[in-house]
């Protein structure tokens, strides 16, 4: 039987702040860094209307910095907390901590083995990131509870109410030598979820996260899932998003009803350096009383927001320029981690 004292809260849930890490020269955005702060920059101006910032720096000279640059950009620093902590890169949602709500602590931070998703980048500093986190006090005196099993926060969802969604491909590649059946019991175990749903199709060219689940389809709520479609028959994504269209169709919720299905528009491909890059409107972040979705100065930007706005009522929808991520193959969910309303 699942044990129901914990659970993976849904991401619109109240939550307490946003953490995220801080681009810098020793990151991999080195060569962008100014490009990217401006990302960076107007996520933190979106985020601190709503609610709190935790930013991880890596020194003080970085964090008089951040805040010189947040200052003038008119963000309200009263709603900003810098911890410092060293890190590999910025990749929050995959490195940061996965937070069970309940227990006798009130939250459990989950924290599975990051590897660089699949040993692809050197990661050693960022999985140690949430037991710096929790030795800075940053989380009160919440548990904190390590799993020896890889597991990145963008490769699952979870709707709040037991159950998970998320994608074979990037977790038989994270654990080749293991069955289906064997890993849904480790995320049902350490989830405290009562069942997975996997999705066998679906992907997007450049991502390097082995299709991570909040790159293609999110949980939204009323049992509605919001996903990335292609209408574009000459595009190589069209088929393999099309097979992930008719697997969500497919999808019942407990109670056995069918999902309400949000598709989302196709942005025009980007091509840097004759690399595609992986621009998808699905990596868009909840916070209190809105939705922060990524804009790619693409004409479907704005057919995207409403789509997701219609997906989430009653919230804002504010837009984040999320070009300049994309050039590391993530977007503006991938650099974030929603903490639970209480935690921080």
């Amino acid at each position: 039987m699942t044990d129901h004292s914990l659970r993976l809260p849904a991401e619109w849930e109240p939550q307490s702040a946003v953490l995220i890490a801080w681009p810098h020269a020793d990151t991999d955005w080195a060569e962008r860094l100014a490009s990217v702060e401006t990302t960076y920059v107007a996520l933190a101006a979106a985020v601190t209307r709503f609610q709190s910032l935790i930013i991880v720096v890596a020194d003080e000279v970085l964090r008089v910095h951040v805040e010189g640059l947040l200052a003038g950009a008119g963000v309200d620093l009263s709603k900003l907390r810098c911890i410092t902590l060293p890190y590999d890169d910025t990749w929050l949602r995959d490195s940061g901590p996965i937070t069970l709500k309940g227990g006798a602590r009130g939250f459990q931070l989950t924290d599975f083995r990051f590897t660089g998703w699949g040993g692809k980048f050197g990661a050693e500093q960022d999985d140690a990131l949430v037991a710096g986190l929790v030795e800075a006090g940053v989380f009160g005196h919440a548990a904190h509870k390590r799993i020896d099993w890889a597991l990145e926060g963008g490769g699952i969802e979870s709707d709040g109410s037991g159950s998970i969604l998320t994608t074979w491909r990037c977790l038989v590649q994270r654990h080749p030598e293991q069955s289906r059946e064997e890993m849904s019991a480790i995320l049902r175990d350490g989830l405290h979820a009562d069942r997975v749903l996997w999705l066998d199709y679906g992907y997007l060219e450049g991502d390097d996260t082995d299709a991570h689940i909040d790159t293609l389809a999110r949980f939204a709520p009323d049992d509605r899932i919001v996903f990335q479609a292609c209408d574009d028959a000459g595009d190589p994504h069209h088929e393999e998003l099309q097979r992930m269209a008719g697997e969500l169709a497919a999808l019942r919720t407990v109670d056995g009803r069918p999902y309400r299905l949000h598709p989302l528009p196709w942005p025009r491909p980007i091509i840097d350096e004759g690399r595609r890059l992986a621009a998808s409107y699905a990596n868009y972040l909840i916070v209190n009383g809105a939705v922060l979705v990524p804009a790619y100065d693409d004409p479907a930007d704005a057919e995207a927001a409403r789509i997701i706005g219609a997906a989430h009522p009653g919230r804002e929808i504010v837009q984040v320029p999320c070009r300049p991520l994309i050039w590391q193959n993530g977007s503006l969910h991938c650099i974030t981690m929603q903490l639970p309303a209480g935690l921080a």
